[in-house]
């Protein structure tokens, strides 16, 4: 299992900085203030009425980057300072959000694959790590380990189809949060620059997330194949 602890100590530290990278961007694009003087709930609501958007409630929640779009009951969930505050940062969640919002009110397949996968994954995810070390202490015995192995790497896999069907669910958002504030005139370059750079760094949790997920599944192969021959 030492090449297992060697791949999640290796994520752990580019997750860490991708994180930290993320929190610092998110404070230096907090402090340039809106020339629009809009807060993250108004661009919000703003930018799902300009799509036509109706059924969709922008609320508060407590924390810090908890924003989310909730499909279940169709609300916008921004953290408090985002809901609250006026600036670049503010803006590019608010509207990054919305963006989810829109892809459901679309139908867009990417995010109803996703959707349809959360009931399995949310199992799954919570198993297989101990599908797997069962199926490793078994294997050394007899064959049927190798078969709870098998059965404990398919639902891991799982949880990395669903982190690689989250990628283009997060660009397509942004991408449509960065269009939408071009398109209405709602920043400066200056704030739009931030904006985008924000989103940037947003997304590249999911990547790192991904990719994580992808290198801890590819070593869960090749042990089982290994033990197989």
């Amino acid at each position: 299992m030492m090449g297992y602890y060697i791949i999640a100590g290796l994520m752990f530290l580019i997750s860490t900085y991708v994180s930290s990278k993320l929190k610092s961007k998110f404070k230096h694009y907090s402090k340039i203030q809106l020339q629009n003087g809009m807060s993250g709930a108004e661009i919000a609501t703003k930018m799902l009425s300009d799509n036509g958007i109706r059924d969709v409630q922008v609320i508060s929640t407590p924390g810090m980057l908890t924003d989310h779009y909730n499909p279940s009951n169709k609300t916008v969930n921004l953290s408090e300072g985002v809901y609250n505050q006026r600036n670049a940062a503010a803006a590019a969640v608010a509207a990054h959000e919305c963006g989810h919002a829109i892809q459901h009110a679309q139908a867009y397949n990417w995010l109803q694959m996703r959707s349809n996968l959360v009931p399995l994954v949310s199992i799954a995810s919570k198993c297989s790590h101990w599908v797997i070390m069962v199926g490793f202490a078994l294997a050394a015995a007899s064959s049927f380990g190798n078969t709870v192995l098998l059965i404990g790497i398919i639902m891991f896999g799982t949880g990395t189809l669903f982190s690689f069907i989250t990628l283009p669910v997060e660009y397509d958002a942004s991408n449509r949060a960065l269009a939408w504030l071009e398109n209405k005139n709602m920043l400066t370059r200056d704030e739009h620059a931030g904006a985008k750079d924000a989103l940037k760094w947003a997304a590249r949790t999911y990547v790192v997330a991904a990719v994580g997920s992808l290198a801890t599944l590819l070593y869960f192969i090749s042990m089982y194949l290994g033990r197989r021959n």
